[in-house]
């Protein structure tokens, strides 16, 4: 069975800096393709990032050049840096991860709150 664990999530003021990570386990990880995903209250699940199985990303217009994703096969970890947080940024952070069959997991969420 796929487990998805995120870590990370906090309470930061305007202009700071978070990283969240997502453990997988029970998952071939190299094969698959992940992702993070957000959702602030009464709004649609939205993209963040993606990153494919050969390194490629791709990010939502609004975290473009904040953020960044990474990932660790080794250690079976996706990360999200976020730089210059700003409160349009709180929601609840999910990992996803899709495997080489189409089929998506996700994690159950990690709170992110930007507020002075």
């Amino acid at each position: 069975q796929v487990q998805l664990v995120e870590s990370g999530g906090d309470f930061v003021q305007p202009g700071g800096s978070l990283r969240l990570s997502c453990a997988a386990s029970g998952i071939i990880f190299s094969s698959a393709a992940l992702g993070w995903y957000r959702q602030a209250p009464g709004k649609q699940r939205d993209l963040v990032a993606r990153i494919s199985v050969d390194g490629g990303t791709n990010y939502g217009d609004s975290v473009k050049g904040r953020f960044t994703i990474s990932r660790d096969n080794a250690k079976k970890t996706v990360c999200l840096q976020m730089n210059s947080l700003q409160p349009e940024d709180t929601a609840v952070y999910y990992c996803s991860l899709r495997n080489r069959w189409g089929t998506d997991y996700w994690g159950q969420g990690t709170q992110v709150t930007v507020s002075s």
